[in-house]
C-alpha cells in the first residue's frame, strides 16, 4: 500500500521536510518506512495517564520492531477527579472537541500515515477516537488501565469515590477526622484510570466492543507488565493495518457502535457513554441518534455487575475475564462479523474467551436483571430525552415521586446538601447546568454521593440537564433535553411541584397540566450568559443538545 507520507518526503522538492526530520535523529531508512503518529497524552496531573509515557516507549518498540517510525506528539487531558465541581469542571466536556481537534490537525499537518491513540480518561479516549474517526486512517487505541482498588471501607474495595462519600458521612457525624485522613492515603493506592466502572473505564471497554483496541487489552491494570506487552503489540499492529489499508471507519461503523452500545447496556456503563457514542457516530458520519439507546436498553439484559452496581471494581472484572467474556455472553445481540482492529471479526476475538465463574459475569439466561444498564427516559420535563442508569439504582427507587426543591446551580445544590437542607421526599433538581447553560455540561457527581453520605440516596431523587459520573448511585436522571438554557420544561419547574421518576416506565414527568406548563414557559426569560469569553462562551454558542451528543457540528449538514 502507498504511505501518504511520501507525498512529502519524496523527491528534491522536499528535501527541506527531510532535513526538517533528520535533524532529530531520523535517517533515510526512517523515512522510507510508514510514519505512524503516536497521539499521547502523557502528564503528570491525570492518574490514568502517568503511566503514558512508559506504555507510549512500548508502542514504539513494536512499531520500530514491525517496520514502521514512530512520531510521537502531545495532547491535552484533563483529570475529571481533579476538576469535579467548580469552575474546571465546565471544561472536562468542551475539552472532548480539542481533543478531536488536536489529533486531526498534527495527523494533517504532518501526512502521518496512521496513528496510535494513547489515553484513558473520561473525555480523552472519546475525543481520540472522534479524531480517528473523522480522519478515517489507520488507528488503534491503546489505554493506560485501570488503578488497583484501595482499602477495604463501607463494605467494599474503596476508591476516590469513597472520599465524596465520606464527606457526605463526616457531615453526618458518622466518620471522624482521623479516619477521613486515613482514607484519603489509602483508596488509591496506584495510578492508573479510576477502579469503579465510571466513563474512563466504560469508554475503555467499548472501545473494545467497537474494535478499536487489541482485545482483552481495555481492562488490564495500568502497573501490570500486561499492560506493556499489549502497547508493544498495538504498536506492531498499527504497521499491518497500514499494509493492509485497515482504517478507522471500516471499524467505527454502524455495526461497531451498535456493539459498544450493547455492552455498554449489559454491563451498565457510564450514562456519560451515551454523549460519547453519538459524537463519534458523527465523525464517522454514521447516522445514530438515542433511538438506539431506546431499543437496546429494553433488548438487553444487565449480564455483569461493577462498582457502582455492586462491589466489584474493574480490576476484578478484568480477572474475571473482562470484555472478551462478556462479548462472548452477548454474542447472539452483537454484530458477530463486525471488523476489528485485530484484523479479526468480534466472533473470532471472542469464540474462545474464558471466563471465571459468575461471581461478576453471568450468562444472558442467568443475567443479574432483565433490564439493562442504562435507560433512556421521555416526559414533560424530557421531550427530546433523558438518560439514567437503572443498574446502580436501588430497584426499590426505579419508580419515585416526590416534591421539587430547585436550584439554579450545581454550587447553590451542593451548599444546601452540605447544610443538610434536603428532606426525604425531595426531588432535588440542578438546572442551568447544559451543555449550553452550564456552560459545558458538568458533571452533578458531588451532590450524589453526598447525599449517600448523608444516608438520602434511598429518600431523594435528583434531576438534571447537566451530567453525572459513572461512578454515581442513588435515583438520578440527567442529560435533561432540551435544556433550561434553551428554554426546556426543566426551567418552568417551581419549588413544591410534584415530579415523577419512572424507570420500567421510561418516564420524567412534571405532574402539572399542560396548560400550566406552557403558561409557565410563555413567562419565561432567559437567563444571561454565566461566561462571556473565552473557550467555554464559544462552546456555548457553537454546541448541540446533549440529545444529540452535546458536539460542535462541523459538517453542512
Amino acid at each position: 500500500m502507498s504511505h501518504r507520507s511520501k507525498d512529502i518526503l519524496t523527491g528534491p522538492r522536499w528535501a527541506k521536510v527531510r532535513a526538517l526530520l533528520k535533524s532529530m535523529g531520523h535517517s533515510d531508512y526512517d523515512l522510507e518506512r510508514p510514519l505512524i503518529g503516536v497521539a499521547n497524552t502523557f502528564s503528570n496531573i491525570v492518574p490514568g495517564h502517568f503511566n503514558l509515557r512508559q506504555v507510549a516507549e512500548s508502542v514504539k518498540q513494536g512499531i520500530y520492531q514491525a517496520g514502521g517510525t514512530p512520531i510521537e506528539f502531545g495532547v491535552i487531558g484533563c483529570c475529571d477527579g481533579v476538576a469535579n465541581a467548580h469552575l474546571g469542571m465546565r471544561y472536562i466536556l468542551p475539552s472532548r472537541e480539542v481533543i478531536a481537534n488536536s489529533v486531526e490537525i498534527m495527523a494533517q499537518a504532518h501526512r502521518l500515515d496512521a496513528l496510535v491513540l494513547l489515553g484513558s480518561c473520561d473525555k480523552i479516549v472519546p475525543g481520540l477516537l472522534m479524531g480517528a474517526a473523522r480522519l478515517d486512517l489507520p488507528a488503534i487505541l491503546v489505554n493506560g488501565g485501570p488503578s488497583l482498588g484501595g482499602c477495604e471501607f463501607d463494605g467494599r474495595t474503596s476508591d476516590t469515590t469513597s472520599l465524596a462519600e465520606a464527606v457526605g458521612m463526616l457531615a453526618a457525624g458518622k466518620l471522624d477526622q482521623a479516619g477521613f485522613a486515613q482514607l484519603e492515603n489509602a483508596v488509591m493506592p496506584t495510578c492508573g484510570s479510576c477502579s469503579f466502572l465510571g466513563t474512563a473505564n466504560s469508554m475503555g471497554c467499548v472501545t473494545e466492543a467497537m474494535g478499536m483496541c487489541l482485545p482483552g487489552s481495555a481492562t488490564i491494570p495500568a502497573v501490570y507488565a500486561e499492560r506493556l506487552r499489549a502497547a508493544q503489540n498495538s504498536g506492531r499492529r498499527i504497521v499491518a493495518m497500514v499494509e493492509e489499508g485497515l482504517s478507522a471507519r471500516r471499524i467505527i461503523n454502524r455495526q461497531g457502535l451498535e456493539n459498544a452500545v450493547r455492552l455498554a447496556m449489559a454491563m451498565g456503563g457510564s450514562t456519560n457513554l451515551v454523549l460519547h457514542l453519538l459524537a463519534i457516530a458523527y465523525e464517522a458520519e454514521v447516522s445514530m441518534g438515542v433511538e438506539v439507546f431506546e431499543e437496546f436498553s429494553r433488548t438487553t439484559p444487565h449480564v455483569a455487575k461493577i462498582y457502582p452496581a455492586a462491589p466489584p471494581n474493574v480490576p476484578d472484572f478484568h480477572q474475571a475475564g473482562g470484555v472478551p467474556a462478556l462479548m462472548r455472553e452477548i454474542l447472539p445481540l452483537l454484530h458477530a462479523e463486525a471488523m476489528t482492529v485485530s484484523g479479526r471479526t468480534v466472533g473470532e476475538n471472542v469464540a474462545n474467551a474464558p471466563k471465571s465463574g459468575e461471581a461478576i459475569i453471568r450468562t444472558m439466561d442467568n443475567p443479574w436483571s432483565t433490564q439493562s444498564g442504562l435507560a433512556v427516559l421521555r416526559g414533560n420535563l424530557a421531550p427530546d430525552s433523558a438518560v439514567t442508569k437503572p443498574a446502580a439504582i436501588n430497584p426499590a427507587m426505579h419508580r419515585f415521586t416526590g416534591r421539587a426543591h430547585c436550584f439554579d446551580s450545581e454550587d447553590a445544590a451542593n451548599q444546601a446538601i452540605l447544610e443538610r437542607r434536603i428532606e426525604p421526599g425531595e426531588v432535588v433538581v440542578i438546572r442551568y447546568e447544559g451543555p449550553k447553560g452550564g456552560p459545558g455540561m458538568p458533571e452533578m457527581a458531588m451532590a450524589m454521593k453526598m447525599l449517600y453520605g448523608q444516608g438520602l440516596s434511598d429518600k431523594t431523587a435528583l434531576i438534571t440537564d447537566g451530567r453525572f459520573s459513572g461512578t454515581n448511585n442513588g435515583c438520578f436522571v440527567g442529560h435533561i433535553s432540551p435544556e433550561a438554557a434553551e428554554g426546556g420544561p426543566l426551567a418552568a419547574v417551581r419549588d413544591g411541584d410534584l415530579i415523577a421518576v419512572d424507570i420500567p416506565g421510561r418516564q420524567v414527568n412534571l405532574e402539572i397540566s399542560q396548560g400550566e406548563l406552557a403558561e409557565r414557559m410563555a413567562a419565561w426569560q432567559p437567563p444571561p450568559p454565566k461566561i462571556a469569553c473565552g473557550y467555554l462562551a464559544l462552546y456555548a454558542r457553537l454546541a448541540t443538545s446533549a440529545a444529540k451528543g452535546a458536539i460542535i457540528p462541523h459538517r453542512a449538514d
